[in-house]
Order: C-alpha cells, then structure tokens, then sequence
C-alpha cells in the first residue's frame, strides 16, 4: 500500500481517538507512533534522533517546574490583590486582574495561572456580587490569548518555534520588524476592555483581604533569569537549540535546590512538584513529533499543500483567512496541539511554492488555532478548571453560557489581530 495513504490513515485514526478520548490522549498519541515504527513508515532511530524535538521538550518540562515554584513563592497571588485594591472600581479591578493573569500565562503555565489568581476573582465577585462564573471564565480567556506571545507560554508556541526557526527574541523582533509578542498585546488590550466591559455596571470599590505574604523572591529571579538567559542565548543559536534547553532545566534544577536546600522543604515535596507535571502532554509530544515526522517522510505534505494551493490559488490573502477562520473552529472544539504540529509543515510547504516567507501565514495560524481555544468550554484546559471552579462557587456554566462570552470574545480578539498582522506582514 502506498505510504502516504498508511501513513495519513494512521493519523486520521489517531486524531479522531484523540478527539473522542482526549483522557487518553498520550496513550493514543504514543500508540500511533509504535504502529508507525512497526509498519516501517518511521525508521526508529531516525524518528527519535531526529523527528522528536527534544529541546522543545526540556524547555517545557523546565519551564513547568519554574512555574510551579514561581506559584509556591506566592508573588502572582500578592500582585494580583494589589491590582485589585489599587483598582478605582470593581470593574476595572477584574479588568486588570485579567490583564495581569494573561501577562503572567506569557510566561507560566495557563493552568497554574487561573488557580492562582481565581480566589482574589472570587473574593471579588461576591462581594460586588458579579457571577462568579463570568470572571472566572473572563480569566481563563485571557490567560488562553497570552499564551501565544512567548517560546515559553505555551506549547503550541514551542512547536511553533521549532517549525519556524524562531528563538527566544524572535517572538519579539524577528527580521527587523515587531514580532507576534506585540500582536498578542494589541489583543490583551482588547480583551482587557471586553473584559471590563462585561462587569462595567460594578462600578463600586470594593477591597480585598490581603492575606497572601511573598514567601520569596528567588523564583521570580529565577523566572527572569531563565527569560534573560534565553534572550542571551538567542544572540548566539538559531531557533530552538540545545542551548535554549539547557537554560531551562538548569533554571528549574537551580529552582530545585533552592527549594530543597534554602526553603528547608522536604525532598518529597521536590519530587512531588517533578511527578505532578503535566507529563501527559511531554509524552503527546513526542508521538505527535513521530506521527508527522512519518507524514512528512510519506510525501502527504506535498499533497495537502497541492491541494490547498488548487482551492486558493496564489491568492495569499485568502490562504491565510482561510487558515485563522479553519483553526479558530477547530482549536474551539480540539485539542490545538496536533492541529497546530499538523499544520506547522503543510504552511512551510505552501509558503514555499508560493515562493514567499511563511511568517504571516505561521502568525495567522498561531493566532487562529490558540484564540480559538476560547469559543468553547472544553477548548483550552483553562476553561476547564475555570468552569469547574465555578461549579465549586454554586455558579453552572454551561456550553451555552460559556459561548455566549467566548464566542464574542474570540471574534473581536482574532479580527483584530489577525489584521494587524496581515496588514504589517503580509507580502
């Protein structure tokens, strides 16, 4: 049988598998990755000396351990009531609070972020007597914007990086010009003012408790040093190298120490902060790494890229419309990872038929495919744990009621910077 069709059947299967059971996703994803070996389309050692980027990888999983840390110092939680007590009105203090939840997902972990920052939300909702659902779901979409801006926000981002040769600083000025960073803010501001509109009738004061004391400073240090050590290192590797991994861990195994050695903390609790990762999705990564490695090695690259080309044209315009309006439905409804992994190749190739830079085209489908998470209530793992808290609150958000916020939300975020891109990179 031919190898794209074996090839591009494995995936299909997976993707749907993945769709249906998302629980088991690294299960599905690492499964399909076997059969691939074993049905010859991904020579082993070439697929994970080569197909698997493992410095993506070491840079999540450093990433993930600093955020945790950054978490347990209890700095984001100190600002977040600040924000809120300097805030003339209750409105503008959810306003701002979700600003700063999404500067904070720039950097950290969208989940960890929502947790951290929810309970001031919470303290201020019911005291203004806003639904406790509608601020945590106004967190959770703005923690879900920002992390598009940075190598180290999200994974979609890093696989990004990876695809596109982008380092650290690329996010920020890449080729002399402003980069996706500054497009994700221009968005952060719009969501900030939809966000402060949504609560614009609490226009009362209302004070926090500030009960949260900063147990250190080290982590935001390390934080900084980690963004600064990546900033340094991007002067000198292209992409996402070794280097960029390193600093990583080193950050993380830094972080660790202190942890252990100056906190006095258990070393069960080290351990535990490593075990309590998000592994499932490191583990996702590497099947989702093998399965398109195989499909690149098929050939089934060139024939998407064929076919997208026979539907547009060399219409750029309309290709990358098509691709923000395509990601923002599906990222709504499925995991945007192995979108985003699926699509990084296929925009490469269209991009080089086309005979010009993919980088519009690489901004467009990052922007789509994670503001798209937004629209429903089970497209982003933020929306999850916002909605479950809510629940906790006394306060149901259905599919329904979630759209009714993240839909609007998602339109006006995604238009407008989707347009600013075009408009300042189109070619």
């Amino acid at each position: 049988m031919n190898p794209i069709i074996i090839t591009a059947l494995v995936l299909v299967l997976a993707y749907a598998l993945i769709a249906a059971f998302s629980k088991y996703k690294a299960w599905i994803s690492l499964g399909a990755a076997v059969l691939l070996m074993l049905l010859g389309m991904a020579p082993p050692l070439e697929a994970l000396r080569e197909w698997v980027n493992w410095n993506v990888l070491a840079i999540y999983v450093g990433s993930l351990i600093l955020a945790e840390l950054f978490i347990y110092s209890k700095v984001p939680a100190v600002i977040a009531e600040w924000i809120a007590n300097k805030a003339p009105n209750a409105a503008v203090a959810i306003a701002l609070i979700a600003l700063f939840t999404g500067l904070v997902s720039a950097f950290v972990e969208n989940v960890a972020t929502v947790l951290v920052v929810a309970p001031i939300a919470i303290e201020i909702a019911k005291k203004v007597k806003v639904p406790v659902g509608l601020v945590l779901v106004i967190l959770a979409v703005n923690a879900n914007l920002q992390g598009t801006a940075t190598l180290v926000g999200d994974p979609p981002s890093m696989l990004f990086a990876g695809a596109a040769g982008f380092s650290f600083n690329d996010f920020f000025i890449y080729e002399g010009k402003l980069s996706i960073f500054f497009f994700v803010e221009l968005g952060a501001v719009v969501a900030a003012l939809i966000s402060w509109y949504l609560v614009r009738k609490h226009d009362h004061k209302e004070s926090v408790a500030r009960t949260s004391k900063v147990l250190s400073w080290v982590p935001l240090l390390l934080l900084v040093a980690m963004v600064a050590g990546l900033a340094v290192n991007s002067l000198h590797e292209t992409g996402v190298g070794a280097g960029a991994g390193l600093i990583c861990l080193a950050a993380a195994l830094a972080g660790q120490l202190w942890f252990v050695l100056f906190r006095k903390e258990k070393l069960s609790e080290a351990v535990r902060i490593v075990r309590e990762l998000d592994w499932e999705t490191l583990f996702f990564l590497v099947g989702i790494f093998i399965m398109l490695g195989a499909l690149n090695r098929s050939g089934a690259i060139e024939v998407l890229a064929g076919g997208v080309e026979s539907l547009f044209g060399t219409d750029v315009l309309a290709i990358y419309v098509f691709l923000v309006a395509v990601s923002v439905i599906v990222s709504g409804f499925v995991d945007n990872v192995p979108y985003i992994a699926l699509m990084l190749p296929l925009v490469s190739r269209v991009s080089a038929n086309l005979g010009i830079t993919p980088t519009v085209l690489y901004f467009g489908l990052l922007i789509g495919a994670c503001l798209g998470g937004n629209v429903t209530p089970f497209g982003a793992s933020a929306n999850i744990v916002a909605v479950g808290l809510a629940k906790k609150q006394g306060d149901q958000v259905g599919f329904g009621r979630f759209v009714k916020i993240g839909l609007p939300f998602t339109l006006i975020t995604t238009t407008i910077v989707a347009a600013a891109v075009w408009f300042y990179w189109k070619p």
